[in-house]
């Protein structure tokens, strides 16, 4: 019974995307379809959740396995839930888009490689679907095919295809020194290893793939890029699914390769850090619904890393960091896709995502009024939302190793973890404000509809359950987070946990104090002027921009100069070997196209410069032409990174 669910939710989506490839250039039909296909698996994960084994289907002919355990029921469920409520939501928004068929095949192909993802029984498979996932989402990006979207796209296939190859690396040397990379194996061959430096270097590259996927300083450029531009079903997805792939991996990691090492935890604890507070601080900058989104995306992956990180620092204490980062990751997924269908209502009916231009489309729309705060609330922690629950865990796992360890970085962790969570309720106000109270220009006073009756069914499934879990911690909540132990390295409550106690509720309340203060003394005095909300955030400070790119384009400089090197030094030594054995050299020397300097060597002449100005002016255009070169770009990215390979195995093994 089991493989056949695993073929309904493998196989179904690809049936459903080839029919809808080869049928009717109809919309309704594509719409009906992306129901229904995304509908099915969702029926089918229902029913597998029933199955009370973890049971293990491997095919060895093509190398994949998958399994059922708790966390891949849980993901598998919201895989399936999130495809189902985007598609709900997807006839009404896109409306009059045009490539519709193509959206709608990409759409439903990866249902199906996110799904193999998170059902993986070994790394192998798990980086197969992972890369294919990848590649499927990129449409998503460049769906809209404006510069910005084209822009966005070549980021995200950049840092996808870069750390693609760099995971593989990491695989290769992890099967060299385990011999296995079987989920259920992987801890016991991972602590038998000696050689805990190449074990570390298999780790580091795994997470520099994963990373790049959940959006990880300073792998996040993709992020903010690409989730504004993309349509906002599909925005709901990469935020609210895709990311959380990349989540899994640092997770499989944190819990099977590296359990309870320190200085990992050190390092996801830095790195959570970072993304947290950066991404925060952008969001509070901000003045675009998505990009705001986008940044708060960013930003929450930084909270789900400092829980991650707690699972390997505490140990056999980690119960509260082990059930908080699940629930975190749950949370993070279900605000997502309210609050981006949300933005989706937003532009289809203004064309408009700038809040100097949205302000007031909330007024006199109860229901949007009450959905929005279902998400607001949840992602900025307020009691009585899973939000609450999930933040609370982490935090008080944060506090608990601060008194254990008595490290004042631990306790500035705590104090920056609070500030993150009063800046996600700065900005969080901020537009809630502009959408909900501010007055309308006069262009939104419009009598219509803000929604289709599917659209609002898809945003009150997306919402309602963050206060029914949040409300029901003991009850849900918990009995959810608990099913994933196994898969976290986690432990179970050794004691009830008292979610409203004072002690519980101190967080949250300094977290909403230095949120309101915030919103008041900075956003409201310095980011408002004249009713006006002002993008402060300066278009210089870009990692892509000022670090990265400059890199890519000295790596091209160097290599352009050794091929040249190369080139000249080739062209010479064939020129001399004719000067030596053949006499007809004079004659045929013009007849080939050697380079200017090894002809003025060759023949002891000076170098027309007519000639070489024209070189290099063939030469700049060719490498202008190089540079924008997507396949150039990966073929130089696999040679540095064979080399690198080379390098570091060198350094593992001397």
């Amino acid at each position: 019974m089991i493989s056949v669910y695993l073929s309904i939710l493998l196989l179904l989506p690809v049936l459903a995307a080839v029919c809808l490839a080869l049928g009717p250039e109809s919309p309704r039909f594509q719409g009906r379809l992306a129901i229904l296909a995304t509908f099915l698996p969702l029926l089918c994960m229902v029913l597998l959740c029933f199955q009370a084994s973890a049971e293990t289907l491997a095919y060895p002919l093509v190398g994949l396995s998958f399994t059922f355990g708790g966390f891949q029921k849980l993901y598998g469920m919201v895989v399936c839930f999130m495809w189902f409520v985007s598609a709900l939501l997807s006839p009404q928004y896109f409306r009059g888009h045009h490539h519709l068929k193509r959206y709608y095949f990409f759409f439903l192909i990866c249902l199906s490689f996110t799904q193999g993802v998170f059902l993986s029984a070994d790394l192998y498979t798990t980086f197969l679907f992972f890369e294919l996932m990848s590649l499927g989402s990129y449409v998503w990006v460049v769906q809209e095919e404006t510069d910005g979207a084209l822009a966005a796209g070549r980021t995200y296939l950049s840092i996808a295809v870069l750390g693609g190859l760099v995971t593989l690396m990491g695989l290769f040397l992890l099967y060299h020194l385990t011999g296995t990379l079987a989920l259920d194996e992987l801890a016991a061959a991972c602590a038998a290893v000696e050689n805990r430096r190449a074990l570390w270097a298999a780790a580091v590259c795994i997470l520099f793939g994963f990373g790049a996927k959940a959006g990880v300083f300073p792998l996040h450029i993709w992020l903010p890029k690409a989730h504004p531009v993309a349509p906002a079903p599909a925005s709901a997805l990469l935020s609210g699914v895709l990311t959380k792939a990349g989540v899994s991996g640092v997770l499989i990691i944190t819990a099977r390769i590296l359990p309870f090492d320190h200085r990992w935890g050190v390092l996801v604890l830095v790195l959570g850090c970072i993304t947290m507070v950066l991404g925060a601080v952008m969001a509070v900058f901000s003045i675009n619904l998505k990009f705001i989104l986008a940044c708060s995306s960013l930003s929450q992956i930084g909270f789900i890393l400092v829980g991650v990180s707690m699972i390997c620092l505490l140990g056999s204490h980690n119960a509260l960091a082990a059930n908080g980062t699940v629930l975190y990751m749950l949370n993070h997924s279900l605000v997502k896709l309210t609050l981006f269908l949300l933005a989706g209502v937003v532009y289809y009916n203004t064309h408009q995502l700038d809040l100097n231009r949205i302000r007031g489309f909330g007024r006199r729309r109860p229901l949007l009024h009450v959905l929005f705060l279902f998400g607001a609330c949840s992602l900025a922690g307020i009691p009585g939302t899973l939000g609450y629950l999930s933040k609370t865990l982490v935090h008080e796992a944060v506090v608990e190793l601060a008194v254990e360890s008595g490290s004042a970085a631990i306790t500035a962790v705590e104090w920056l973890f609070l500030l993150s969570g009063g800046l996600t309720a700065a900005y969080m106000t901020k537009v809630y404000v502009a959408l909900f109270w501010q007055k309308a220009p006069e262009q939104l006073h419009s009598p219509q509809k803000w929604g289709a009756p599917a659209s609002v069914l898809a945003l009150i499934l997306a919402a309602v359950p963050l206060p029914v879990l949040g409300l029901l911690p003991h009850r849900l909540a918990e009995k959810i987070s608990g099913a994933t132990l196994s898969f976290t390295a986690g432990h179970p409550f050794d004691h009830a946990i008292h979610y409203f106690a004072w002690a519980n509720l101190k967080g949250v309340v300094i977290s909403l104090t230095i949120g309101l203060l915030v919103y008041l003394l900075f956003i409201r005095r310095v980011l408002i002027k004249g009713g006006v909300y002002r993008s402060c955030w300066p278009d210089w400070l870009s990692l892509e921009d000022r670090v990265y790119l400059p890199i890519i384009s000295l790596l091209f400089r160097g290599l352009r100069a050794v091929c040249r090197v190369i080139c000249d030094s080739l062209d010479l030594l064939v020129l001399l070997c004719r000067r030596t054995f053949l006499r007809d050299w004079r004659e045929r020397i013009n007849a080939h196209p050697y380079s200017q300097t090894a002809r003025a060597i060759s023949h002891h002449i000076s170098i027309n410069e007519e000639e070489v100005s024209d070189r290099i002016a063939s030469l700049s255009d060719l490498t202008a032409r190089m540079t924008n070169s997507v396949s150039f770009g990966l073929l130089t990215t696999c040679m540095g990174l064979c080399l690198i390979l080379v390098v570091a195995l060198i350094f593992v093994f001397a």
